[in-house]
């Protein structure tokens, strides 16, 4: 499955799963947005983690490298992990599973022409829109 399918697959199914997933990505933007220095404090984080290039594949123009779900929670950590699972009503194994695939487009998109947003604030209407028109669909 394509990392688009995935994404398509994570919209797609919300309905039929109390919208656990689209909770899920609502916590991914609380997450940067909530984190000391926004996006600016979460690419701190994955440079202590090791991962730095990681995410700075997602701020740049080039190709996304991917992140394992368990690369991921090492970096956020397990009570991260189980707070953003409790907020999407998913299991925290799932949780990270799906932010994997879902974070790198989150950030992606917060950072066109590679340019961090002011405030490290990423504006959820504008990131939501992108992934939306990602998947050829006009809301989520």
């Amino acid at each position: 499955m394509s990392l688009f399918d995935s994404i398509g697959s994570l919209f797609n199914s919300a309905a039929q799963q109390g919208g656990g997933q689209q909770a899920l990505v609502s916590a991914a933007l609380n997450l940067v947005n909530g984190h000391p220095d926004g996006l600016n404090g979460l690419i701190q984080k994955f440079q202590q983690g090791g991962l730095g290039d990681v995410i700075q594949s997602w701020v740049g123009n080039g190709a996304n490298q991917p992140i394992s779900a368990d690369q991921l929670q090492n970096v956020l950590g397990a009570d991260t992990v189980t707070n953003l699972a409790q907020q999407a009503g998913v299991p925290p194994e799932q949780a990270t599973g799906l932010l994997a695939q879902v974070l790198p487009h989150l950030v992606n998109a917060a950072t066109p022409a590679g340019q961090l947003p002011a405030a490290g604030q990423i504006n959820a209407q504008s990131v939501l829109g992108a992934l939306s028109g990602l998947m050829g669909k006009t809301s989520l």
